[in-house]
C-alpha cells in the first residue's frame, strides 16, 4: 500500500509540473506571436539602416592591401624604369658600353681625319757637268701632282766640276706617293740621272 500510495504522490508532482509547462508554453506562445506581429510592422523600417549602415564600416587595410597600396605608387621598384626588364647588372653595363662605343665611332666618323703632310728633300743627279742645271730645275718644278708645293732648292758640289739639285718639297701623305714622285722626275731622262732621297720628315 505504501508502495501504491508514493506512485500515486509522484503522477500527480508530474500532472502539476505539465500543467505548469503548460500554461508557459502558453504564454510564450501569446508573446511570441505578439512580437511576430511588431517585428512584422517594423520590418521594412528596420532594414534600411541595417544596409546603409555596411558600406560605412570600412574594414581596416590589413598588411597586405598596404603592401598593394605602396606598389600602386611605384614603392619599391627599381630607379632604373628605363633599363629593359629582366636586364642583370652584368648585362646593362654591356649594353651602356656598346652605346658609348657606337656613340665614339659616330663622332670619329662625322670628325675630318687630320691632313698629314712631309717635308721631303730630294738629290737629284745630272748625266755630267754638260747637262743645263737651271732648266733640268725648270723642268722638275714644271712637274705637277695634287698636294705636290715645290720649295727651295740649291746647288751642290759633287766632285770633278759636277753639281747635283737639292730641292725640297712638302706633300700630302694621301695624295703623294714618293715613288710616283721620283718616277716622275726620272722621265726627264735629258736632264736626270738619278734621284735620291735625302730626308723625309712628317710636319
Amino acid at each position: 500500500m505504501q508502495l501504491f500510495g508514493g506512485l500515486e504522490g509522484r503522477v500527480e508532482k508530474l500532472e502539476a509540473e505539465n500543467a505548469h509547462l503548460f500554461n508557459v508554453t502558453n504564454i510564450l506562445a501569446k508573446r511570441l506571436a505578439e512580437l511576430e506581429k511588431v517585428l512584422d510592422g517594423q520590418t521594412v523600417t528596420a532594414a534600411v539602416p541595417v544596409v546603409a549602415s555596411k558600406p560605412a564600416a570600412k574594414p581596416a587595410a590589413t598588411p597586405v592591401e598596404k603592401e598593394e597600396s605602396d606598389d600602386d605608387f611605384g614603392f619599391g621598384e627599381s630607379d632604373e624604369d628605363d633599363a629593359p626588364k629582366g636586364e642583370s647588372e652584368m648585362q646593362k653595363m654591356k649594353r651602356l658600353a656598346a652605346e658609348k662605343k657606337a656613340a665614339d665611332a659616330a663622332a670619329k666618323k662625322d670628325k675630318p681625319a687630320p691632313v698629314l703632310k712631309s717635308n721631303v728633300v730630294l738629290d737629284i743627279k745630272p748625266w755630267d757637268d754638260e747637262t743645263d742645271l737651271q732648266a733640268m730645275e725648270k723642268a722638275v718644278r714644271a712637274i705637277k701632282m695634287d698636294g705636290l708645293t715645290w720649295g727651295d732648292s740649291k746647288l751642290v758640289e759633287i766632285g770633278f766640276g759636277i753639281k747635283k739639285l737639292r730641292i725640297s718639297t712638302c706633300i700630302i701623305d694621301e695624295l703623294v706617293g714618293l715613288y710616283d714622285l721620283e718616277d716622275n722626275i726620272t722621265e726627264l731622262e735629258d736632264y736626270v740621272q738619278s734621284v735620291d732621297i735625302v730626308s723625309h720628315n712628317k710636319i
